[in-house]
């Protein structure tokens, strides 16, 4: 059985630079970039939907892949 990845996409012109989906990452796949979000580590995502799901500004979206 394989572990769910995620693939993430942030939409920069949403993103206030909040960074509450980097503090609710589990596996530190977001980091901060000035004031916007990036994909630092992309390999980590496990897709658990936290940041999409926190964003306030629905700036990140993640889609499952196998």
């Amino acid at each position: 059985m394989s572990k769910a990845k995620g693939k993430l996409e942030v939409i920069e012109k949403y993103c206030k630079g909040c960074s509450i989906c980097v503090e609710f990452c589990p596996t530190k796949v977001l980091a901060m970039d000035a004031f916007t979000v990036k994909v630092a580590n992309p390999d980590a995502c496990i897709a658990c939907m936290q940041c999409e799901l926190r964003c306030p500004d629905f700036a990140i979206k993640v889609e499952k892949i196998a």
